[in-house]
């Protein structure tokens, strides 16, 4: 007989030999572990405001699981798995450009001002909570982004990035400067409309958020789109005044940056908040230049220009753009870590958790993705055969997907262990959610399958079916490796999380707690391309338009 035998958790179980058990060490159950991860991880006022929070996540999980089976269909699946990138970061950063090339400046400026707001502070709030997703199972996480996952669930960035583009646009179609007919102004409204309904319900329908995180991150839209309509304009002006008004705002900017919290997981919701920062950096600058030049004045015709000559406009202007990118990244990464070190050694620097300083490593891989924002030149092949055959990219998940996700799932298990020993005496003795599971014969540790009725969908069943799923999902613990500076043995367990695809291929294990080494030198690198981009779109790109035969609009100025 085997003189151990492993738990749920990953850890080892007490020696037994011959059926005569030894005195048992304390056993540390994945879920108090857990439980430990976030109190050791946040301030004790943020792990409270935390855990006064966490019950809603778990209280509508049931709920959504049983919206989703109810609902459920393969052309739901695709149609919202696809509507869902155009309340990505991605889909804006593409298509905002194209407004202040094509006469919409005014109103590109605007809705740079509310996404990389709701960006920001979504993230901002993300990352103070530190909130998980709804537990997959029951929930099925269907998605085309990998990274979505990733991040905290409270609040929905999608939804805030959806209403504030609807509610703006609504409002803006209200003013009495807009010179549509009635019909068109209603078409367009009923768009805003429905494109935001769908963003926000697609967010419910896919398990990726419950009803707080899509509440809360509407409200925050809303709010952020009417503050932009009634007090942008006014703001606008008071930046052109003078160039200490930019100045000041630049360095709100860069405060707001540093005061971020820092999560408890290595989540990339602070990745997002920089590069938005950055092109709302860039938009202040190129704007504030621009406007004092008399090509500010340049009319946009698409009929007197032709559009052949629009067109040869937009692709100069990302060939401009994606050119900036692919030539501003590698170079900052690759000299960045010189200054930082030299800062370092002057013991000015500023660590951020999970980035590794630049004393701790010599060279940073030129290729390095170091957002998920824009897309880079090697992925535009990918991005083409997505638009070609959008239902390829769809991927449809059952378990944890990320380390929030895991610290959730094994936390809500003990939970339930808790429940069940004070309900019922004779569980006491169980060490762990594993012990009480075997003498059930519930679960076998060596089965490589994870639980048949977790993927089980069953359009008669009740939220309370879907209750007893929750904490179901595979979870292994491998114990954390002690070095002599761990002499308190703080160090944290490696998570591994069993996954299973929409296609049925064979199961993999997902090491998730030390995801890539992240450098501290791609914050500032993000933020310096970001503004690039903003400051190339706003400024350099129109006056390129006038210096290249063709696509220049000058000649259409009265004089």
């Amino acid at each position: 007989m085997n003189t151990s035998h492993s738990h749920a958790n990953g850890g080892a179980g007490p020696a037994k030999t011959n059926g005569v058990a030894d005195e048992k060490p304390p056993v540390i159950d994945a879920g108090l572990r857990s439980l430990d991860h976030y109190r050791r991880a946040l301030p004790k006022w943020r792990y409270e405001l935390r855990q006064r929070a966490l019950p809603l996540v778990r209280w509508e999980t049931p709920y959504l699981a049983w919206l989703q089976a109810t609902l459920r269909s393969p052309a739901l699946d695709s149609y919202f798995a696809i509507t869902a990138n155009l309340g990505t970061h991605t889909f804006f950063m593409i298509g905002l450009p194209i407004m202040f090339w094509c006469g919409y400046a005014s109103f590109g400026k605007g809705i740079v001002h509310i996404l990389a707001s709701g960006v920001f502070f979504t993230g901002f709030v993300k990352d103070f909570f530190s909130l998980p997703r709804p537990l997959s199972p029951p929930l099925h996480r269907i998605t085309m982004s990998g990274s979505a996952a990733l991040e905290y669930g409270f609040p929905s960035t999608h939804s805030a990035n959806a209403v504030s583009v609807a509610v703006y646009a609504i409002l803006c179609l209200r003013s009495p400067d807009i010179p549509y007919q009635p019909n068109t102004k209603f078409t367009l409204e009923a768009l805003a409309y429905f494109y935001a309904i769908s963003i926000v319900f697609g967010r419910l329908y896919c398990g990726m958020h419950g009803f707080v995180d899509v509440v809360i991150g509407s409200i925050m839209g809303a709010v952020i789109s009417l503050v932009e309509f009634h007090y942008g304009p006014a703001l606008d002006l008071y930046l052109l005044d003078s160039w200490t008004s930019l100045c000041g705002l630049l360095l709100l900017i860069i405060i707001l940056i540093r005061v971020h919290p820092e999560p408890a997981d290595d989540c990339p919701c602070f990745d997002d908040s920089v590069a938005f920062a950055g092109v709302m950096m860039g938009l202040e600058i190129g704007t504030w230049r621009f406007g004092r030049s008399s090509l500010s004045h340049t009319p946009f015709d698409l009929i007197a220009l032709g559009w052949p000559a629009v067109i040869l406009r937009i692709l100069f202007g990302v060939l401009v753009i994606f050119a900036w990118r692919e030539v501003a990244k590698p170079s900052l990464l690759r000299g960045l870590p010189h200054l930082f070190r030299l800062i370092e050694n002057r013991g000015l620097s500023l660590p951020r958790r999970f980035f590794m300083p630049a004393s701790e490593y010599k060279n940073i891989p030129l290729r390095l993705r170091v957002d998920n924002v824009m897309p880079n030149v090697s992925d535009l092949p990918g991005l083409i055969t997505a638009v070609r055959h959008p239902g390829r990219g769809r991927s449809v998940s059952v378990g944890p997907q990320s380390a929030a996700d895991a610290y959730e799932t094994l936390a809500y298990r003990e939970r339930r262990r808790r429940e069940s020993v004070s309900s019922n005496p004779s569980l006491r003795s169980k060490d762990s959610v594993q012990d009480m599971k075997q003498d059930d014969n519930i679960n076998n540790i060596n089965n490589s399958a994870p639980p048949a009725r977790s993927s089980a969908v069953n359009h008669n069943n009740r939220p309370s079916d879907f209750e007893k799923l929750m904490g179901e999902g595979v979870v292994v613990i491998s114990p954390a490796e002690t070095g002599p500076d761990d002499v308190d043995g703080d160090a944290e367990p490696d998570l591994y999380i069993r996954q299973q695809d929409e296609l049925g291929e064979k199961e993999v294990f997902s090491k998730l707690v030390k995801p890539r080494v992240r450098y501290d030198v791609e914050v500032v690198t993000k933020l310096v391309v970001y503004c690039g981009i903003g400051w190339l779109a706003v400024e350099i790109i129109p006056v390129l338009y006038e210096v290249i035969p063709g696509l220049g609009a000058g000649h259409l100025r009265v004089a």
